[in-house]
């Protein structure tokens, strides 16, 4: 494809108010008007048939197989010009749903001997299959008067999976601070319910621990020793529903909560606990068996992967019923959701009684900074006291589930978007060191 540049049409605007001009002045030599348009014609035509062709130039792109939500993904975009070949090039790629282009213009290419390669930022938005169908390649003729264009097909894609980044970050610093100075060997020893080792009596020990009989035996004071239970069952329930997919700093709720889940999942599996996956919207979408050891991690972020976004209302006691119908033992529940109404959050509170009532609810929400930016914002006019009067009547609301919550015997997280990770394993952890499991 061959097209005129904006310096040519400009230069065909100039010209007319001359060719005018000239017309009306000298109306018996009328043809000179005609003069700088055949002129600028002239040159248009000279520019578009010297040089490379369309038909010369190749263009593709390439992409990384995978690359996690939030992060950025390197296209590389190169391009090929044989013949006489311009000094540079400039390339531009389609668009996907699930990449933003960070540039939104597109690369400029300097060739050497025809050929040349340039990088494209694009950021990672969503998890799916990203593709990019076709690439544009264009370039100016020697007199910079037309564009010469073709396009290829790409068929380029990288699978986007979720954020794992805070495992690899974060995941090894956690679990150390409980592996520093025999913290770990005191969180599995001595506080727990399962019975380790009986001990001679020490000062400071539980007195409720002193075995009669085995100190009678040995005519000394000896008590059992416990070590914190270990093969917990932990299922990582995730709502998927329509108000998950609402965008925070750039990522949606979802895969927010989605990178949680995994770095708690990890030091879960770690501890020696047993994990397992139910996510959900209208209807359960998926619901996991029971994983165990390091191995297990690479199932659960498959798993992950395919939780796919919802458009529909989340139904809590259609989820969390199912759930409970799979569970054989005592287990904890951990609860992603979010909640923007009373009347959806009721129906999640009435599902969660009946939860509490066997297993330990642990829900975690994400705060919403948009609503308490707008309270906190100072107003200017009176549609801010009027944003800000419904922004505080939903914090309220928003407020009121959450102690409902608490008052029915679940364990709340509100956490910030970027902390989120780092609270819930906090939670856990200290649940088992309660050992409320």
């Amino acid at each position: 494809m061959i097209y005129p540049t904006r310096l040519a049409i400009l230069a065909a605007v100039a010209g007319a108010p001359v060719t005018l001009l000239v017309a009306l002045l000298v109306p018996g030599r009328w043809q000179v008007a005609l003069a700088w348009p055949a002129a600028l014609l002239i040159a248009v035509v000279a520019d578009a048939l010297t040089g490379a062709m369309p038909r010369a130039a190749k263009a593709g792109v390439k992409l990384p197989a995978s690359a996690s939500v939030g992060s950025q993904v390197e296209a590389v975009v190169q391009a090929d010009v044989s013949g006489i070949a311009p000094g540079e090039v400039e390339i531009a790629i389609s668009g996907d749903p699930l990449l933003t282009n960070d540039t939104e213009a597109g690369a400029w290419i300097a060739l050497e001997n025809g050929q040349g390669a340039a990088v494209l930022p694009l950021t990672a938005i969503r998890r799916g299959t990203a593709r990019i169908e076709r690439v544009w390649i264009r370039w100016k003729g020697r007199l910079g008067l037309v564009w010469k264009q073709r396009s290829f097909a790409a068929n380029a894609s990288v699978a986007i999976l979720p954020d794992i980044r805070p495992v690899h970050d974060k995941g090894a610093l956690l679990f150390q601070r409980y592996a520093l100075h025999g913290l770990l060997t005191q969180f599995n020893r001595g506080d727990g319910t399962d019975f380790d080792a009986l001990v001679e009596y020490r000062q400071g020990m539980d007195r409720r621990a002193i075995d009669w009989k085995q100190s009678a035996r040995h005519l000394k004071l000896h008590a059992k020793e416990f070590r914190t239970e270990r093969n917990n069952q932990i299922v990582f329930a995730v709502d998927a529903g329509r108000q998950m997919a609402e965008p925070v700093a750039g990522l949606t709720r979802l895969d927010r909560v989605v990178g949680a889940m995994l770095l708690n999942a990890w030091v879960a599996l770690k501890l020696g606990d047993r994990v397992a996956l139910h996510a959900f919207d209208s209807r359960p979408r998926i619901a996991s068996g029971f994983v165990s050891g390091a191995g297990g991690f690479a199932e659960l972020q498959r798993l992950a992967a395919r939780i796919d976004y919802g458009a529909e209302e989340s139904n809590y006691t259609f989820a969390l019923t199912t759930l409970a119908s799979q569970l054989n033992r005592r287990s904890l529940i951990v609860l992603f959701t979010e909640f923007t109404d009373l009347t959806s959050a009721e129906f999640m509170v009435r599902a969660a009684a009946r939860l509490v009532e066997t297993h330990l609810l642990l829900v975690v929400v994400l705060r919403d900074e948009e609503l308490e930016g707008i309270v906190d914002k100072v107003p200017e006019s009176a549609d801010d006291v009027t944003r800000a009067v419904t922004a505080s009547a939903l914090l309220r609301d928003r407020l009121e589930v959450l102690v409902k919550l608490r008052h029915l015997g679940a364990h709340v997280i509100e956490a910030e978007y970027d902390r989120v990770g780092e609270r819930l394993v906090a939670g856990y952890t200290d649940l088992k060191r309660r050992n409320l499991l």
